[in-house]
């Protein structure tokens, strides 16, 4: 029980809100990787999935994000 205590805090040590797009897209890449690897249990397993989520819509936001500055930018040019 210890080990799955430590592993959700690991798992949460910092907000997905507070992440760039790039420690976003870095840790979800990590997430994957351990899930491909399959040595996790179930419980760490559907942790993993529901971080993964988030951090994967918070790089969809990012993404968004600047998708939506570009539009403008170009909106701005043609105006």
């Amino acid at each position: 029980m210890s080990n799955t205590i430590e592993f959700k805090t690991e798992l949460n040590a910092t907000p997905v809100e507070q992440l760039t797009y790039e420690q976003a897209r870095e840790e979800l890449l990590q997430v994957v990787a351990r899930m491909e690897s399959g040595a996790s249990t179930l419980e760490e397993s559907i942790a993993l999935w529901e971080r993964g989520e988030a951090l994967a819509q918070r790089c969809e936001a990012w993404l968004d994000g600047a998708q939506a500055t570009l539009d403008a930018a170009r909106q701005n040019q043609t105006s």
